[in-house]
């Protein structure tokens, strides 16, 4: 998730193959995540505490870690914004207390917590060193500390692009619902912004778009990874945000589907959002692998058989993924580093991307005929592994700020500001400039 936000329901429950699977990596790591560290309590129970964001896809992970280690139990707290969870955390951790025992840190505020990395347990102490072959190269870099001394977290998934998309609405709008036909329909983002016109001029109550948010996010993510690597900030982590031209090429994007009135102008995320997905609001939805669980679960029954999945517009582009991280502040830190080491093992990715689609960072489960076959029901049985497997290929990583999430939330108010008549679209980027400015003292 994340994703920002990455997502959201509850169990399917596991299938019985995997469920075997699971058994012999439990039976492995129990002998090691026993409960009997310095701070804990030996005999007793212990309760580790999870925190996420949105949809992990983890509930029926947790059922079969506990059935494996009955003196653990698992609490999870979860709250579905990304924009919710980053101040909490921060507190936390600011304060030494509060924190879970496993902590989910999204691509965007990584960075921030890497430069904090004394506050974490270092994962190499647990074994981690033995799981680099787990996880794409990028994403395992990602989690250890510039003298590779540190290995702050372990990767979860990865956020590779799609589109989603309303084909009733499509349908009553003259336009192809057939997924290969959508896709197009829009091989760039011009062609989407034309395709939106003719939808808005036969569907007058419905916008093309839920809000500028999630399409900015895309958009940058792409033009960086196709140009410098990087976007807001370099890779020394000044700002550029006025001086990258793959951020001005994004900007404009998104700043013309606001100027020609075809979003709802809303946030992604927010309750406004998430009534609208049981709403005609909006017919399209840039969506990241993590995001079908979060529509299946805000549109629900409403939604059923209505979305499908298209290819994005403009290439290969990423939007979240996180990892998993044990603040020094836990009282059972051996205990909640196997279950982070668990939760991001091959199979744990596979079991969670079948629960809620959230698309694994790890080679060996991106290659399993479960990923790589997958079709989705809610979503009329789209071949999401198909379509999220070539994205995830093309995918190249991007360099992140630890001021990054700050920029992005400041500069997406201003276009929010353009949608309600607040700010005018012939200041939005001076505006924007002068936020990002800010927001990254």
């Amino acid at each position: 998730m994340r994703a920002t936000t990455r997502r959201v329901p509850g169990g399917r429950g596991l299938r019985t193959g995997l469920a075997a699977v699971l058994a012999g990596i439990l039976a492995a790591t129990s002998a090691c995540g026993g409960g009997d560290d310095d701070n804990g309590s030996s005999g007793g129970t212990v309760e580790l505490t999870v925190d996420v964001f949105g949809e992990f896809g983890y509930e029926g992970l947790y059922k079969q870690y506990e059935a494996s280690h009955p003196n653990v139990k698992i609490r999870q707290r979860k709250v579905a914004e990304l924009d919710q969870y980053k101040p909490r955390l921060q507190q936390w951790m600011a304060t030494g207390s509060g924190a879970g025992d496993v902590v989910a840190l999204e691509e965007g505020i990584l960075p921030t917590y890497m430069q904090q990395a004394n506050r974490f347990v270092n994962l190499f102490d647990h074994g981690g060193a033995s799981l680099e072959k787990n996880f794409l190269a990028w994403k395992w870099k990602m989690g250890i500390t510039a003298d590779g001394k540190q290995l702050v977290g372990l990767g979860t998934d990865i956020g590779p692009m799609g589109m989603c998309y309303r084909k009733d609405l499509f349908k009553q709008a003259g336009l192809p619902t057939d997924r290969d036909e959508v896709s197009n329909l829009w091989p760039d983002w011009n062609g989407f912004l034309e395709a939106g016109k003719k939808f808005q001029s036969k569907m007058p109550k419905t916008k093309w778009l839920d809000g500028p948010t999630a399409i900015w996010r895309t958009t940058v993510s792409q033009e960086g990874g196709k140009t410098v690597g990087y976007t807001y900030f370099d890779n020394s982590d000044k700002l550029v945000f006025d001086s990258n031209a793959a951020v001005r090429t994004a900007f404009d994007t998104t700043m013309r589907f606001q100027t020609e009135n075809l979003t709802a102008n809303m946030r992604i995320f927010t309750p406004e959002w998430q009534t609208a997905l049981k709403r005609d609001t909006f017919a399209t939805l840039p969506c990241p692998a993590w995001m079908l669980g979060g529509i299946e679960e805000f549109s629900g029954d409403f939604g059923k058989g209505k979305w499908d999945v298209a290819k994005v517009p403009g290439g290969a582009g990423v939007w979240g993924g996180s990892w998993l991280a044990v603040p020094k502040q836990s009282k059972h830190q051996k205990e909640a580093a196997e279950l982070a080491k668990f939760l991001t093992s091959p199979q744990g990715q596979l079991a969670a991307f079948k629960d809620k689609n959230t698309f694994p960072s790890s080679p060996q489960a991106q290659q399993d005929p479960a990923v790589t076959g997958k079709t989705n029901p809610y979503f009329g049985d789209a071949p999401i592994g198909k379509i999220f497997s070539e994205m995830s290929g093309a995918v190249k990583p991007l360099h992140l700020g630890p001021k990054n999430e700050d920029v992005r939330e400041d500069v997406e108010d201003v276009f929010l500001g353009v949608g309600q008549g607040q700010i005018k679209a012939s200041d939005a980027w001076t505006r924007a400039v002068d936020a990002a400015t800010k927001a990254a003292r």
